[in-house]
C-alpha cells in the first residue's frame, strides 16, 4: 500500500476518528514536512473507493468555516492490522462448547443476545419504523444492514458478518446473530439465506403478525 495512505489508517486506528484537518497535522508530524488538504483529501477517497474507511457525522470546527466529516476505519481495515481477539475469541467458544452441555451453552448464547440487545433500548414501535432503529444498530456494530417489505411481512438482511473469520468453526455464533435479531425485533424471524451456508446475505423474514410460529433452517 502507498506508505501516505498506510500512514492515514494508523493514524485513524491510534485516533479512533479524524477530520481532514486532524489528519493533516498528524501527517506533518510524521513526515516532517507539510501536507495539504486537499492532497489528503484524494488519499481518502481512494481509501474509501478500497473499503477502508467510511465517513461519520460532521463535526463543528472550533474556527470559522464549513463543519467537517470525520473519518474512521472499517471492520475491512481493522482486519489488516496484527491482533489476537479473534483466535481468542474463537478458543474460548470452543472451550465452552466441549465443557458444557449444550443446554448450558444455549444459556450464555442467550444472555450475550441479550445483553447485546439491551445496549440499544429499542422502545416498542410498529416494526416498519423497529426496523430502522435494528438496522442502524446492526450497521454500527459491523453487520451492514437492511431492510425490504415482502409480503405478509418484512425482510431483514445483512450482508456482513463481523467475526467471519471464526464463525465457520464456531457455529454458536450464528445461533447467537439469530438471537439477537429476533430480541431486537420482539419476534423471532425465519432465516432465509445463510453466509455461513455460502449464501451473499443473512436474510431474516419477519411476520406482519408476530403470531406466526418461528421457524429456522
Amino acid at each position: 500500500m502507498q506508505q501516505t495512505r498506510r500512514m492515514i489508517l494508523d493514524i485513524l486506528r491510534e485516533h479512533g476518528q479524524a477530520t481532514v484537518d486532524d489528519v493533516v497535522h498528524a501527517l506533518q508530524q510524521r513526515r516532517g514536512s507539510s501536507i495539504t488538504a486537499v492532497t489528503v483529501r484524494h488519499h481518502l477517497n481512494i481509501l474509501q473507493k478500497e473499503d477502508l474507511i467510511t465517513s461519520t457525522d460532521l463535526r463543528r470546527r472550533s474556527t470559522p468555516g464549513r463543519p467537517q466529516h470525520t473519518y474512521k476505519l472499517t471492520e475491512k481495515a481493522r482486519a489488516n492490522f496484527p491482533n489476537n481477539y479473534q483466535r481468542l475469541a474463537a478458543g474460548l467458544l470452543q472451550e465452552i462448547q466441549k465443557q458444557l452441555p449444550k443446554d448450558r451453552v444455549n444459556v450464555i448464547i442467550e444472555g450475550v443476545a441479550a445483553n447485546l440487545a439491551q445496549q440499544a433500548n429499542i422502545p416498542p414501535l410498529p416494526m416498519h419504523e423497529r426496523l430502522e432503529i435494528v438496522v442502524a444498530y446492526l450497521s454500527e456494530n459491523g453487520y451492514e444492514a437492511n431492510w425490504e417489505s415482502a409480503n405478509a411481512g418484512f425482510v431483514l438482511h445483512t450482508s456482513n458478518c463481523p467475526y467471519h473469520q471464526i464463525a465457520k468453526d464456531t457455529p454458536a455464533l450464528c445461533e447467537m446473530d439469530m438471537r439477537l435479531v429476533a430480541t431486537l425485533l420482539g419476534v423471532v424471524p425465519r432465516r432465509l439465506s445463510h453466509k455461513a451456508e455460502g449464501d451473499s446475505h443473512c436474510s431474516y423474514f419477519i411476520p406482519a403478525s408476530p403470531a406466526a410460529e418461528p421457524s429456522d433452517r
